[in-house]
């Protein structure tokens, strides 16, 4: 590791980049810690130390929601917008064909298409959100001309931070966007650490001990998870050009458990959102059928079981959903037969579809259901343990892990491009 690290100060080229990557993280601290006007200071921290579901939503921010800051939203509506996009893609044909069949210049019209998609998503989401701040008393009356001016900065600040993201992804460093995250919830361990040597009890040290025994259990599996893969062997056939033969080399298909990495959390994440934010909007409506209705949802999405197992269930459904877009077994199949190549024991073309298929889906099985056991840890190992203050969440857990061995490999891949000699 040590020699590694000496590589990377070594190389010019790389080490300007992760330079570069983490000066944009300190930009995007500093936006995450400057307010908008007329917040309860005081207000705010009770409201999110009783309410876990906007926890989980401030670590989605990037940490900048707890502060109500200029970057509250963080890329949430970014990540909605590509939502919605990979949705439409599978309900209109031409969409599809535009984003797998045009290569890059399809992929860019994509992405800005996501990106005009995401400035109605912000302003949405960021005056939903100043109307139930303003119902709990944590932000104070506002003016007509004072409620526009945050709408605009919250909207423009999640502009900056989109454009952030794109501009790491760039470097090749890592996802720009599970970057911006991971910063987030890293830049929360000091005050968590803070919290819990505050109220330090040495009559719990045991549960202490336990509880990070578990921790490094739940790193363990995310690791093993996240490099899981299922090897298909393929096969490519002989062929005489001349005097010259061709192929007859044997190789695999590696399948990975986790196909979708930490993306169908942060999709789920964002669908769980909306309910509860539309509800707490209609809460004080004026009818009082809509404010029932509101109501019953609202307390709905406060219910811990109910919660859990829609998010239990919505991880699940996007990790087959997200794999199904990435991963194309059809495709697969038939740059496998152009280019001569074949699995052992199966016909070429679509019976190799089907059984990659067949593979694929329950490899993903597994993968969707440790997806959704650890996006619902925290509230299991809060109620067990009442660590409130420790935690980071099992979700916190996954993406952190995540982005680190995503950015090591990043960062090794680049490497070996310039070390011949390990070849």
């Amino acid at each position: 590791m040590l020699e590694k690290f000496t590589q990377i100060i070594k190389i010019r080229e790389l080490r300007n980049k992760i330079l570069f990557v983490l000066g944009i993280l300190v930009v995007f601290r500093l936006a995450a810690n400057i307010p908008v006007p007329g917040v309860n200071v005081e207000q705010l921290r009770q409201f999110f130390e009783n309410n876990q579901f906007f926890g989980l939503l401030n670590m989605f921010s990037g940490g900048g929601l707890r502060n109500i800051s200029i970057v509250m939203l963080g890329v949430g509506p970014y990540i909605t917008a590509s939502i919605i996009m990979q949705l439409l893609t599978m309900i209109i044909p031409r969409l599809e064909q535009i984003y797998k069949e045009e290569g890059e210049a399809g992929r860019q019209k994509f992405n800005q298409w996501t990106r005009w998609i995401t400035v109605p998503l912000a302003v949405l989401q960021t005056y939903g959100m100043i109307t139930l701040f303003r119902s709990q008393n944590i932000i104070g009356s506002l003016t007509s001309l004072q409620l526009a001016t945050i709408i605009a900065t919250a909207t423009a600040g999640t502009i900056f931070l989109m454009w952030l993201g794109e501009l790491i992804t760039e470097k090749n460093i890592g996802n720009g966007v599970s970057i911006i995250i991971f910063a987030g919830i890293v830049a929360g361990l000091p005050t968590s650490l803070a919290q819990l040597f505050a109220v330090w009890d040495p009559s719990k040290l045991f549960l202490y001990l336990g509880y990070l025994a578990f921790a490094l259990l739940v790193i363990a599996g995310v690791v093993f998870i996240t490099e899981g893969q299922r090897n298909i062997p393929v096969s490519y056939a002989k062929r005489i050009r001349g005097n010259r033969v061709y192929g007859g080399t044997s190789t695999h298909l590696p399948l990975r458990v986790n196909q979708a990495g930490v993306i169908p959390i942060i999709f789920a994440m964002s669908i769980m959102l909306f309910p509860g934010m539309i509800a707490n909007f209609f809460v004080q409506a004026s009818n009082p059928t809509v404010a029932n209705m509101a109501s019953f949802i609202n307390n709905i999405f406060k219910n811990q079981w109910f919660y859990g197992s829609a998010y239990f269930l919505l991880v699940v459904l996007f990790t087959y959903f997200y794999t199904a877009v990435t991963f194309d077994p059809k495709n697969i199949a038939e740059n496998l037969q152009k280019q001569g190549g074949f699995v052992p024991g199966i016909r070429p073309g679509f019976a190799t579809a089907e059984y990659l298929q067949k593979v694929l889906n329950r490899i993903t099985l597994t993968g969707s259901l440790f997806l959704g056991t650890i996006a619902v840890l925290p509230f299991a190992v809060q109620g067990l343990t009442n660590l409130q203050s420790l935690t980071i969440g099992g979700t916190g857990l996954l993406i952190v892990v995540s982005v680190v061995i995503e950015i090591m490999k990043q960062v090794e891949s680049q490497l070996i491009m310039r070390d011949y000699e390990g070849f």
